[in-house]
């Protein structure tokens, strides 16, 4: 499958779960929002209608103080009509408006006594008149009532008319026949804010929420209060619909993750196996070169036609000891990062003075090589203590290839300059190799010490190798506790800086 089709398919199932996480991030937003509402319509809902019972509790009250007043009026009148010297009873409003209204509910009896013989349509205009004279007084004694209701019922202070304990047993009847059951606390105010009652249990979490009623709307602002009621568990109540989705929220991010990785793997599996490709592309030839010098010395050896002197056999020794070397080399180098995957490679670490080996691997090997091609090594081993617990073998293996990268990767047409310098810093031994070169590019810097990368070089097709050499410098320093760090700018050169423990002097 191609490349591009592979990507089109991951971008829309990404593309598709990405959608369906905000869909239920939505719909669970919504669910707890409906339930939110649907709690503050409840709990208004409540407080006004206890609002209202409070208000009409006090009506009661004051008609059931009327009525008592009223039969004692009467028992009293009944015991004046035993004393027919008392005349008490025209003096008493109360006792007058009862005599009216006993009178009234006479009248209808009294017209139908009015002659003895009256006509069907003259009694029924009687009656219907009598009826309407008694309700007329009725409606005009009810009246009187409210309007007494209205200025006497409240004629008491705020505090006065308040009854704490038979509002909050409003507040939590109606809460209930609303369906809300959670436990709540509330405070008693004055119109001018000031707080007059507060529940014994009273509990302050969660009256950033609180909702608020107003006391005897009808009466005059002074006259007026407020209710505040809030519920600790309010948040827990209305974000608990949303524990319903958690399942499915966190079941498909994980499932999001798991393909994202899936596609990850996918990737990098698919670069290594490119990277793997080259390798062996790489390897072979580098191994048909001594390969093919091999075969070439073998062939000569074994043609009888051409004739043999002691400077052709000693230039033809020469020329297989230096190709076997190189081959073995080359099979090493391979075989070792087979065992550094594995961490099983055997080091056998000794104290060394770093300066030293340094000196000695410029000295021996590169010095000369670097003159050859017409450029200078310069070197400032100036460490105060330079002594390292180091393997002695790889650690000039590790010298040796960062020199040798400097030497492969230097710029046509300019003289290659090589730095290598050591100091102490932070109690550890500093070695940097700097050199002119052709720099190696920002995105290149992340990938360099992995195993088979190699840099594109553009069109310096010279330069071999497997991918394996820096790997090698990471891996061997690691596990001798150190660390590599490498600065370069593409087209000015690259310093590769290795930072080792020290050993006490």
């Amino acid at each position: 499958m191609k490349r591009w089709v592979l990507w089109l398919i991951s971008i829309g199932i990404g593309v598709s779960f990405v959608v369906l996480l905000l869909l239920q991030s939505q719909y669970t937003g919504m669910m707890v929002k409906m339930r939110k509402d649907q709690f503050d319509e409840s709990v208004k809902r409540s407080l006004d209608q206890a609002s209202h019972d409070l208000e009409r509790n006090e009506t009661f009250n004051y008609l059931e103080g009327v009525v008592s007043n009223y039969v004692e009026d009467l028992t009293q009148l009944d015991t004046e009509h035993e004393n027919p010297h008392s005349n008490n009873v025209l003096g008493n409003p109360m006792m007058m408006g009862v005599q009216r209204f006993d009178t009234l509910n006479m009248m209808p009896r009294l017209s139908l006594g009015l002659s003895q013989r009256p006509s069907l349509a003259m009694s029924s205009q009687q009656f219907q008149m009598a009826v309407r004279n008694a309700y007329l007084y009725q409606k005009d004694i009810l009246n009187e009532v409210i309007y007494s209701i209205l200025y006497n019922a409240s004629e008491g202070s705020f505090e006065e008319r308040i009854n704490p304990k038979l509002l909050d047993a409003c507040i939590r009847t109606n809460l209930e026949q609303n369906g809300v059951t959670l436990p709540f606390h509330f405070t008693i105010l004055t119109s001018d804010g000031r707080e007059v009652y507060r529940c014994t249990d009273y509990d302050a979490k969660g009256e950033e929420n609180s909702y608020t009623q107003t006391l005897f709307r009808n009466d005059p602002s002074s006259k007026m209060g407020v209710v505040r009621v809030h519920f600790p568990e309010r948040n827990k109540y209305v974000f608990g619909v949303a524990r319903l989705m958690v399942p499915a929220l966190v079941f498909t991010f994980v499932l999001f993750v798991t393909f994202m990785f899936t596609i990850y793997l996918f990737v990098r599996q698919r670069k290594i196996n490119e990277m793997k490709n080259d390798f062996v592309n790489n390897m072979t030839h580098e191994f048909k070169t001594p390969i093919a010098s091999l075969s070439l010395a073998a062939q000569m050896l074994a043609d009888e036609s051409v004739k043999k002197t002691p400077a052709m056999y000693d230039n033809l020794g020469k020329v297989i000891g230096t190709e076997t070397k190189r081959l073995r080399y080359q099979v090493e180098k391979v075989l070792q990062m087979s065992l550094y995957d594995h961490d099983n490679i055997a080091l056998k670490p000794v104290e060394l003075n770093a300066d030293e080996l340094v000196e000695n691997v410029i000295g021996t090997s590169f010095a000369l090589k670097v003159e050859r091609m017409g450029g200078m090594i310069e070197a400032q081993l100036e460490a105060e203590n330079p002594n390292v617990y180091f393997d002695e073998m790889h650690l000039t293996n590790v010298v040796s290839t960062l020199l040798d990268n400097a030497v492969k990767y230097c710029r046509d047409g300019v003289a290659l300059q090589l730095k290598v310098r050591s100091w102490n810093q932070g109690g550890k031994y500093h070695l940097s190799i700097s050199d002119n070169g052709i720099g190696i590019k920002k995105e290149d810097l992340k990938r360099i010490f992995e195993k088979f990368y190699r840099v594109h070089t553009g069109n310096q097709h010279n330069v071999k190798g497997f991918g394996l050499g820096l790997a090698y410098v990471k891996n061997i320093v690691r596990q001798q506790k150190g660390a590599v760090k490498v600065e370069s700018e593409q087209g000015q050169g690259t310093t590769f800086t290795i930072i080792l423990p020290t050993l006490k002097s």
